[in-house]
């Protein structure tokens, strides 16, 4: 009893079971009460109208002709074939004795009321049901039925239903037991993935089966573990590309420092030096800020600001914000589409995003060409696109190329640190958009895709 209680108290599908089979206990006591009162019941109580009736059509009989009269109904009564074997009925005088009728014995019942009663028949001691009804000088007329054949068929349907109800509960235990143990295989099966992962193999997944509950969990769990487990490989990759990133121009800063400890150096190198190293450290100081920017933007804190704001005008602002910029590479900002369209999210990390695929655009692009800034929707979704016409990317390197860190081996001369589509990829996943890249021919096309606002 004391483990059954702990069983219980610490599992759920403990209780659940217990729950499924008193609930079914339950549900076959209330059909047993249904059948039974439907069964019996009403067997009772059209037995009892017949006794009322033929009680009140024999106490007429006894105003309208007396005893004479009372008494040759009553013979009538008793051979009229109609449940004979089960019929009572008797004219008792004020002593008790039977004057007319087949009652065997007569003890007194309280007047006007439908009792049980025992008497002694031919077949033995059987249950009777009776009615008295006062007539005149102490005479009653009392009518009943044997009751031999109810309690027959009571014992017949008490028998079945018992044995109905023990089956049913058996089929309910037994249930309630296959029911646990599929829930409990289930879930140990997820436990087990749970166990692995915990144990650090990341690459682990439950195995899904089906369409139901489980299933619908252990798909989640599964992108969840997707999503970490990318998460993960992004960290190590990160570290990996910092320590590499950082090494280089944290040499070149000491190197330059080195220098400038040197006491034969001239005062203008010194200068020179020191711009140098701050040139480094600022840049430094930029692939810090992308990163923040990227963390910022994963960890959808800025989210509690999102509204309603028109993308159009935003990419106009920075087509105009860039314009000089692009002349000076000798290009053409061009920007096409709608006039206004709206998307929830927020201006500034819009904004920043447009501006990384158009710093991105004029950076790669070649000179005297022009860079397409667009803007169109449909009813599906809002499409916000860059499209540069210089060399593209290899098909090999797009998958990668939003990738922290990750360049492509032709870009490696450019300045950059590889984190612009990064950060905008970040960006669009808070917005639940996507990013897609195709090679447009020439150049590449960076399409942001917004689901429709609401």
């Amino acid at each position: 009893m004391v483990r059954l209680r702990l069983s219980l108290r610490g599992s759920i599908v403990a209780r659940l079971a217990v729950g499924y089979g008193l609930l079914v206990a339950l549900s076959v006591a209330a059909l047993s009460t249904i059948f039974y009162v439907g069964t019996v019941g009403v067997f009772e109580h059209s037995m009892d109208n017949k006794i009322q009736a033929i009680a009140q059509r024999l106490a007429g009989t006894w105003q309208a002709e007396g005893d004479a009269g009372l008494e040759r109904q009553i013979d009538l009564q008793l051979h009229d074939r109609i449940d004979s074997d089960t019929e009572l009925v008797g004219l008792v005088d004020g002593a008790g004795r039977i004057l007319a009728g087949n009652l065997p014995a007569w003890h007194q019942t309280p007047p006007g009321q439908l009792v049980f009663e025992e008497m002694r028949r031919s077949k033995g001691v059987v249950s009777v049901r009776l009615l008295a009804v006062p007539l005149g000088g102490g005479r009653r007329l009392v009518v009943g039925r044997d009751l031999s054949e109810l309690d027959a068929i009571r014992e017949v349907i008490e028998r079945a239903l018992l044995i109905s109800s023990t089956v049913s509960l058996l089929l309910a235990f037994a249930g309630a037991q296959l029911f646990r143990r599929l829930i409990e295989a289930r879930i140990g099966r997820i436990r087990r993935t749970a166990a692995r992962i915990a144990a650090g193999e990341l690459s682990s997944r439950i195995a899904v089966q089906g369409n139901d509950e489980f299933a619908r969990l252990g798909t989640d769990i599964n992108q969840m573990l997707d999503r970490i487990e990318s998460l993960m490989e992004g960290v190590r990759h990160v570290s990996n590309s910092i320590a590499h990133d950082l090494r280089t121009p944290l040499g070149r800063v000491r190197s330059r420092l080195e220098r400038a400890l040197d006491a034969a150096a001239e005062p203008q190198a010194l200068v020179g030096d020191a711009r140098l190293a701050i040139e480094e450290i600022d840049s430094l100081i930029g692939l810090f800020d992308k990163l923040l920017q990227i963390a910022a933007a994963e960890s959808g804190v800025r989210t509690r600001s999102f509204g309603l704001l028109d993308i159009a005008a935003i990419a106009r602002d920075m087509v105009e914000l860039y314009e000089a910029a692009a002349e000076e590479q000798g290009m053409v900002l061009r920007y096409t589409g709608v006039e206004a369209l709206s998307v929830r999210g927020d201006r500034d990390l819009l904004a920043t995003a447009l501006a990384s695929l158009i710093d991105n655009a004029i950076k790669y692009a070649r000179s005297g060409t022009h860079v397409d800034i667009a803007v169109h929707g449909g009813q599906v979704d809002t499409v916000v696109s860059v499209r540069d016409y210089g060399p593209g990317v290899p098909e090999a390197d797009i998958a990668r190329v939003c990738e922290r860190f990750y360049r492509v081996d032709q870009s490696r001369h450019l300045p950059g640190n590889g984190l612009g589509l990064s950060i905008v990829t970040a960006i669009a996943q808070l917005h639940g958009a996507s990013l897609r890249l195709r090679n447009a021919g020439p150049g590449l096309e960076v399409s942001v895709v917004f689901p429709p606002a609401s």
